[in-house]
């Protein structure tokens, strides 16, 4: 599985639209719909305000970070 479904799993395990993760994360909602469609890739910074997301929400973050580091 690609960086980009596991963002999006992530997302939708809380409910979030793009635009509600962006805010929750501090990136836009244009960041969240590329790296969703697997145009661009999260950032070092981008890739711990998920993690921090993560941990907040109980949400395994090992996989994308495994994905984002294989791509």
């Amino acid at each position: 599985m690609a960086y980009s479904d596991e963002i999006k799993k992530i997302r939708q395990k809380c409910f979030l639209s793009q635009e509600a993760f962006g805010r929750e994360i501090g990136v836009s909602f244009s960041s969240i719909n590329r790296w969703e469609s697997g145009k661009t890739k999260p950032n070092m910074a981008a890739m711990k305000k998920i993690k921090d997301f993560c941990e907040t929400q109980s949400i395994d973050f090992s996989v994308l970070e495994k994905e984002w580091t294989n791509n």
